[in-house]
């Protein structure tokens, strides 16, 4: 029997502590916060989307970034392992549009307390209110790590030994919940390679001030092109402006917002950008407002509208069409003033009033940092970690788990799927 000490009690913590324990290990769980799985209770809005229950295929198409490295920890536990995993311990399950999973009370806490009766079961010992300060290897074999622990608000220094670590802290999303990149100190302490970190799943913000008359408008059935605008010089020495293709989306839901723009199809993209953004790339973002029509079939739309309101201003006659909230900013994209009369509209402004339609583009200039992303993009590089046992492969015993990790997906429970099957893998190799 080993001695195991796992750092950070959230998803791929708890599960590699319950996974090191069934193995008949000793194990420690180290927590800073007062609590266990403080960021899993502000998952899907409080309800928690704790897994997808799609195809592997799907699983692996739905991560952003390393999804090879997913491949055998992936398939050791997958989605149905960890939904047929809470059924045992007593949470009920349930499967929503998109193979979205959730608790079946809707309440997160509910995922928490199974996951911390199975570590019970199990014999783990848990410590809440200690930090972990740094982590040693010892010549004589294995670890010795410095805690802080805070008793009813004294704090106190010590020293734990262990035959094998387990860091699983998080990165640096929602510091309020306590991650702090902790996990990074201790992966670049022991000689491993930590890559640029960027918040991702995050809404973002944009130029266009018109933007802000919009707060509070959510849109549904939309999609979203987003590009690299590329500046280049010609050879008359002035500026162009091209643009790369980065994402287009099937149609979903957004969100204006005082600052930019958020919602599902934002935070899909915040993702395919935010490495470039951190770079300092600069992309924008165009709105099809009706992705059902083509351009042809949306003039041939507006005609006929416009046929039995030729008396009507232009923000009245477009009712049929579009939201009255949308009408004035797509009119002034469209460089028509809201009351112009539907009879005086050349062919030309019909023309720049059904492209805006389709493209109701704005530029973004970043996102809403750390504190609102729900994931962070980067980290411990996975080139040093071995992808079946997320073992260091420069330093045998120590091992990392979820989101410490450069693995990150798209929204919909990919990412926790990644935490509880990188701690069940580390769980399981100990």
């Amino acid at each position: 029997m080993s001695t195991v000490i796992v750092i950070g009690g959230g998803a791929a913590g708890m599960m590699a502590a319950y996974t090191a324990a069934s193995n008949g290990h000793d194990v420690r769980l180290i927590e800073k916060n007062e609590k266990l799985g403080k960021k899993i209770y502000i998952t899907g809005k409080g309800r928690c989307n704790f897994t997808n229950a799609c195809d592997f295929d799907t699983f692996i198409s739905s991560i952003v970034s390393n999804p090879r490295f997913m491949y055998s920890s992936g398939r050791a536990f997958g989605a149905q392992d960890m939904i047929a995993f809470l059924e045992e311990a007593g949470c009920r399950t349930k499967i929503e549009r998109g193979n979205r999973a959730f608790p079946l009370s809707d309440h997160a806490s509910d995922v928490t307390r199974a996951m911390e009766r199975k570590m019970k079961e199990a014999g783990v010992r848990i410590e809440l209110n200690t930090e972990a300060k740094k982590i040693r290897v010892r010549r004589e074999g294995g670890f010795s790590v410095e805690v802080r622990k805070n008793e009813q608000g004294r704090e106190n220094g010590q020293t734990i030994f262990a035959d094998a670590v387990i860091v699983c802290t998080g990165g640096l999303s929602y510091p309020s919940t306590g991650s702090t990149g902790d996990g990074y100190r201790f992966a670049e302490d022991a000689g491993l390679k930590v890559g640029p970190r960027a918040p991702a799943l995050c809404p973002l913000t944009v130029e266009e001030p018109d933007c802000a008359s919009l707060q509070g408008v959510s849109l549904k059935n939309v999609s979203v092109t987003v590009m690299e605008r590329l500046d280049t010089e010609s050879p008359e020495g002035s500026t162009r402006k091209k643009h790369g293709p980065v994402m287009d989306s099937e149609p979903g839901e957004l969100l204006f917002t005082h600052f930019g723009l958020s919602g599902p199809l934002i935070l899909t993209a915040s993702s395919l950008i935010a490495a470039g953004l951190a770079e300092g790339k600069h992309y924008l973002l165009s709105i099809d407002l009706k992705p059902g029509l083509t351009e042809q079939m949306l003039d041939e739309r507006v005609l006929r509208d416009f046929e039995n309101t030729q008396n009507q201003q232009a923000v009245n006659a477009l009712g049929k069409l579009l939201i009255a909230a949308l009408r004035p900013v797509v009119l002034e994209r469209a460089g028509i003033r809201p009351d112009t009369k539907v009879r005086d509209l050349t062919k030309a402004q019909r023309s720049e009033l059904v492209r805006t339609v389709k493209h109701l583009t704005f530029t973004v200039t970043g996102t809403r940092g750390y504190n609102e992303a729900v994931i962070t993009q980067g980290g411990v590089r996975v080139s040093e970690i071995d992808p079946k046992t997320m073992e260091a492969k420069n330093c045998p015993g120590l091992y990392f788990a979820g989101e410490v990790l450069d693995v990150d997906a798209y929204t919909g429970g990919f990412n926790l799927q990644i935490a509880w099957s990188t701690g069940h893998a580390a769980g399981s190799a100990v």
